[in-house]
């Protein structure tokens, strides 16, 4: 269990990086009316859409498996959940869900564009509101405790 838990907490920090990699690298391109490459840009939206999805199947691994998951809520239920509680067995992954799905979102729609104007345009949009997502509901008192 442990192990798993440190998987997902240091997945984290390369997660985070590169969907900011991903990010920047799509709004530079919108706004700087650049070519969306094959070799560059296309890997990079690639490996955060990547990386995000490994990070879930890690995650709701640990929710199901941990105490502070699923556990939590048919322990104390969902009224007897403090914020911290509720933190990691609702709002945490339900937010996450959600940013996945924009972020796969926007991959998947980048794709029925031609023009790199458009392309960078939807990564930055979905990828930046997933980004966001994820940012708001990071446990940061466990991070740095």
């Amino acid at each position: 269990m442990e192990i798993i838990k440190n998987l997902h907490s240091y997945l984290a920090y390369v997660v985070l990086a590169v969907l900011v990699i991903a990010v920047v690298n799509a709004i530079a391109g919108w706004l700087g009316k650049k070519d969306f490459t094959m070799q560059k840009d296309l890997r990079v939206s690639l490996f955060a859409l990547i990386l995000s999805h490994i990070q879930l199947l890690v995650g709701l691994l640990l929710y199901f498996t941990s105490t502070n998951g699923l556990k939590a809520i048919q322990t104390l239920g969902m009224s007897g959940l403090n914020a911290p509680a509720r933190l990691l067995a609702v709002e945490h992954p339900f937010i996450n869900i959600i940013a996945l799905v924009l972020i796969t979102i926007g991959w998947s729609r980048h794709k029925k564009f031609m023009e790199s104007n458009k392309k960078f345009k939807t990564i930055s949009i979905f990828y930046g509101l997933g980004l966001l997502l994820i940012l708001s509901r990071i446990p940061w008192g466990q991070w740095f405790a």
